[in-house]
């Protein structure tokens, strides 16, 4: 199977979405205890849990990514192993 994408996009998408699911988990943690800083104010969202099931399930489309592109970026490694690119 040949890669879709290039090595350097494989491994960007790697690296943001790993930065995403951590960051988008400590903001559904804190939506899940009802925290007065994110839900305190007078427009802020009544409901708590709601709001962090919405934020954990954009945490499983990110690791979503994570296993799409580590895919991708492990056909490029394996590539490369076979010598499937060489420089001449």
């Amino acid at each position: 199977m040949k890669p879709v994408v290039g090595v350097m996009q494989a491994w960007s998408c790697i690296v943001i979405s790993v930065f995403a699911v951590i960051i988008l988990s400590i903001i559904g943690a804190l939506f899940k205890s009802n925290n007065h800083a994110l839900l305190g104010g007078k427009e802020d969202p009544d409901d708590g849990a709601a709001v962090a099931a919405t934020v954990f399930s954009a945490v499983v489309v990110y690791a979503v990514f994570i296993v799409g592109c580590g895919f991708q970026a492990y056909l490029h490694f394996r590539d490369n192993r076979r010598g499937a690119i060489s420089l001449s």
